[in-house]
């Protein structure tokens, strides 16, 4: 008996300790403390190692520290180097681009994003079609492959795609593949043996000792970046795995969205994925001119390259695709898996709605959790009544990461709309500055429309008691999801 008070009085020790650490020291967001309060409150003992593995803070300034500083300088030398300056006076060769200089000034100001405008741009948005020109680019290259991916499944996808590496690295094209270690979680020490002893280099972002456990579970690599001579540049939803060119017997029909770039924005990219490189893996690896050539291309299409993570203040991402709805005329269109948006996003879309902006948002009828659909449901429920019309997609799974607005400017990438994506993951986005890309985004949006249900007001409040439990239930824990 003595025992078991000892104990409740444990937890309830611990259980004040974290929830004055939340409020004191790692000052996070008011929402965000009480949801894990609650979470601390009633589920003492598992709340306590979901906290450790999920929430806990304050490793997070000594992880990321050194490399912010490094970053800064790599980067600025780097720009330096190609020959970008912040303080150039851009001569905009779309006139059009001028109406956005406002998102372009903050994306240069608060991450150094430069914008450039010798790019060209190919859509996909199947995953067939985008491996096929992703191998066939591999095929071509001649000097470089860089890939960084979230997830590399242990499947025949994978195992093609890193036999073309490794027979790459053998003819003498330098190969970095990076991987996350949660993300690609049943990968093991054998998968990359070849490629490895072929001269090719793997590693994975933020390994834990304890297979699939860490410490570090909320700071997740998310981006899809592929590098190829330079030149050639792939971003977007797809990551490396079977399921994202067939069909799969649980998810069915795998619809994302991913864009091959010709042009000056690879040469962004790729400072990117050498920063993300150096960090996991102390390789050095400062300008070199065989990383950024010069690329002629026909088109001029404006990009600007913007990344975000927990080693940054600042929600770079976020914010540029709030920039993006507050300047909305005439509509918005947004296609994400989870649709967790934190309060400002949220308030927003309200906005833009109640303004008579036409807010379409779609979303999966089922994603890979259940726990989030009730959550992105609620959220997204809460904007119909507002005016918003929101569709589920039905003919499979859609993971695709887009938004258009006013058929001029448009964004493309790795970050979901919801709290973690905005705040926890590192993730990079393509903020496009082209009617003739937005336009064809736009025709993508509508074309899937023929394969969704539009979820109307009515339907919704309609819903049984058990699923309004449910989302309110799951909505006091979705600034943690």
């Amino acid at each position: 008996m003595y025992l078991f008070s000892f104990i409740i009085l444990g937890i309830f020790i611990l259980n004040m300790i974290f929830s004055i650490i939340l409020v004191f020291l790692e000052r996070k967001d008011p929402v965000t403390a009480w949801a894990w309060i609650l979470v601390l409150t009633f589920l003492p003992v598992i709340g306590f190692i979901l906290y450790i593995a999920f929430g806990q803070n304050i490793t997070r300034k000594k992880a990321f520290d050194t490399k912010i500083k490094k970053d800064e300088t790599l980067y600025n030398s780097t720009l330096e180097q190609i020959g970008y300056s912040k303080d150039n006076k851009v001569n905009y060769d779309d006139k059009d681009i001028i109406n956005y200089e406002d998102i372009i000034n903050m994306h240069l100001n608060s991450s150094d994003s430069i914008l450039t405008q010798n790019n060209e741009v190919e859509i996909f948005v199947d995953g067939k079609e985008k491996f096929k020109s992703l191998i066939d680019t591999l095929e071509k290259a001649k000097d470089h492959i860089h890939l960084m991916y979230y997830i590399i499944e242990n499947d025949d996808l994978a195992k093609k795609i890193v036999d073309i590496l490794t027979r790459k690295a053998k003819s003498g094209v330098k190969v970095r593949l990076l991987y996350d270690s949660i993300g690609s979680k049943n990968l093991n020490k054998e998968f990359f043996k070849s490629l490895i002893e072929a001269g090719g280099k793997a590693m994975p972002f933020f390994p834990s000792k304890i297979h699939s456990f860490s410490l570090r579970l909320n700071y997740r690599n998310h981006r899809k970046l592929v590098i190829v001579d330079g030149t050639y540049g792939f971003i977007g939803g797809f990551n490396i795995e079977n399921q994202c060119i067939g069909i799969d017997e649980k998810n069915g029909y795998w619809r994302d969205t991913h864009l091959k770039i010709t042009g000056d924005a690879v040469h962004d990219m790729q400072i990117r994925f050498l920063l993300d490189w150096r960090f996991v893996s102390d390789e050095q690896v400062n300008y070199q001119k065989r990383y950024y050539p010069k690329i002629d291309v026909d088109k001029n299409i404006g990009i600007q390259i913007v990344t975000s993570g927990p080693d940054s203040d600042e929600k770079h991402v976020r914010n540029g695709l709030l920039k993006m709805i507050n300047s909305a005329k005439k509509y918005i269109y947004i296609q994400t898996p989870y649709f967790i948006p934190d309060k400002t996003s949220l308030e927003c879309l309200k906005i833009a709605a109640i303004s008579g902006v036409d807010v379409k948002i779609m979303i999966p009828f089922k994603s890979d959790s259940a726990f989030v659909d009730w959550s992105t449901y609620s959220y997204a429920g809460e904007l119909l009544g507002y005016g918003a019309k929101v569709y589920v997609y039905k003919k499979g799974f859609l993971h695709a990461k887009s938004i258009v607005v006013d058929s001029s400017i448009s964004s493309v990438g790795t970050a979901n709309f919801d709290v973690r994506s905005f705040k926890l993951n590192f993730e990079v986005n393509a903020f496009i500055y082209n009617k003739d890309i937005s336009l064809k985004l736009k025709d993508i949006f509508e074309n899937d429309l023929n394969y969704c249900k539009r979820i109307t007001f009515d339907e919704y409040i309609s819903r049984s008691n058990g699923m309004k439990f449910k989302e309110s239930f799951s909505r006091l824990f979705s600034p943690i999801l």
